[in-house]
């Protein structure tokens, strides 16, 4: 790989990637940690063994380099941006692929715009560990295209713009982010649940009797049609699941939502559901 490349955080995402990439000399790391007596030398050795060039300050890293790849932890996002922007030249992009939400990376971009760079949201969509250069990508920003060719020679082999929106790419992610870290958090509140009571495998076996797989299209459309329809009844059965759940002392916080969130759409008084998913929610959002 010929492109020098300035990598801001070298946690597992930019390590994963160095290593999977053979980034090696072309790649010039900044991670704040190498500034900490306590995580300098283990730092120090995850990049030896990537055999990344280490900067000693954002400076070095960043300086006369093209591309800058920011992999920080989400509270560090802005900041580094805005650290950064003080820093870069003229024309360089800054892809930006921390998890965090559209304002955050809409309010980065004015920060590195501002001094002509050209600001990249990019929305890195499964676990780095173990799909390495092979995890999906989503690209959005003004010179999206210039951003999937660099990323492209780097090995990232599953890219694809989403359009010029600086946002856009990390409103997806964020997004879906509702259906599957909720889906975790509801598993745990669900089995912990069951396990107190002694129920596990029948709640379990009782769930793989009802599932039928459909794709989200469908499954979004009959859910929310049973709450416009039902949201009321469902919402005053869910009360007593919370009833249930603190009985237990296992914890109601995702059931007390869910009583929320039917009850505001039941309340709507909906008598006959809209047919089609786009209709539903246009409902919805009407009130």
């Amino acid at each position: 790989m010929e492109q020098e490349v300035g990598l801001i955080g070298f946690g597992e995402a930019g390590s994963t990637f160095a290593l999977a990439g053979d980034w090696a000399e072309a790649v010039h790391v900044f991670d704040a940690k190498t500034d900490d007596a306590a995580t300098r030398d283990q730092m120090l050795a995850c990049c030896a063994e990537a055999g990344v060039s280490v900067a000693g300050t954002l400076t070095d890293a960043i300086d006369g380099v093209g591309l800058v790849l920011s992999l920080v932890t989400a509270d560090q996002a802005l900041a580094v941006a805005e650290a950064a922007a003080r820093l870069i030249a003229p024309g360089t992009l800054y892809c930006d692929l921390n998890s965090v939400a559209p304002q955050t990376k809409q309010a980065a971009a004015l920060a590195i715009e501002a001094v002509g760079g050209h600001y990249i949201d990019v929305a890195v969509m499964a676990p780095v560990d173990p799909a390495r250069l092979n995890v999906p990508l989503l690209i959005s920003g003004g010179r999206a295209n210039d951003a999937e060719a660099r990323l492209q020679a780097l090995g990232f082999a599953k890219t694809r713009i989403v359009g010029e929106a600086v946002g856009r790419a990390s409103s997806i992610k964020m997004i879906r982010s509702v259906m599957v870290k909720g889906i975790e958090a509801l598993t745990a509140e669900c089995v912990l649940a069951a396990s107190e009571a002694d129920v596990l495998g029948e709640v379990l076996a009782s769930l793989d009797a009802s599932e039928k797989a459909k794709p989200w299209n469908a499954r979004a459309d009959y859910n929310l049609d049973r709450m416009l329809v039902h949201g009321l009844r469902r919402a005053a059965e869910m009360e007593e699941v919370v009833k249930t759940l603190e009985g237990l002392g296992t914890g109601a916080a995702m059931t007390r939502g869910t009583v929320e969130r039917q009850r505001a759409i039941g309340t709507l008084g909906v008598k006959v559901s809209p047919e089609g998913l786009g209709a539903k929610i246009g409902a919805i959002a009407r009130g």
